[in-house]
């Protein structure tokens, strides 16, 4: 019995060396399949990053361009301002300006109503010059 158990031994030693070379190669062609899936998988990782950030740079320089619109803008509204400002100023000034003139004509406009004007005038003028005239002839 001796004989067959070492024989048996020896099968199931061959057979499990068998299974383990079997096996060792099974898993290397797996190692290599998965191996060259990731690589792939990788690769096409690194290029919709690559995408990715190029689509972001181009994203940054349209709002650098906005910004700089942005910035434009807001300085021809400071500008306005400024300009409103003085508008305003000026519209105070010619307020005060226009009360004075209605003042000064309503101050003329009364005057006038008991001044000569230059016809009446012309006429009195002539009428002392006649009235002179026939003074110094009497």
């Amino acid at each position: 019995m001796e004989i067959n158990e070492q024989k048996l031994k020896g099968i199931l030693k061959e057979q499990k060396d068998d299974f383990q070379k079997h096996v060792d190669k099974s898993l290397n062609e797996q190692r290599k399949e998965y191996q060259n899936y990731l690589a792939i998988v990788a690769e096409d990782f690194k290029s919709q990053v690559k995408l990715i950030a190029e689509q972001h740079e181009s994203i940054i320089e349209k709002l650098d361009s906005h910004d700089a619109k942005f910035i434009s803008i807001e300085e021809k509204l400071d500008s306005h301002d400024a300009k409103f400002i003085s508008i305003e100023e000026n519209i105070g000034a010619m307020k005060v300006n226009i009360e004075i003139m209605k003042v000064d004509i309503s101050f003329i406009k009364g005057g006038l109503k008991q001044k000569v004007d230059v016809e009446d005038f012309s006429a009195l003028e002539r009428r002392v010059i006649l009235l002179e005239a026939k003074m110094i002839k009497n």
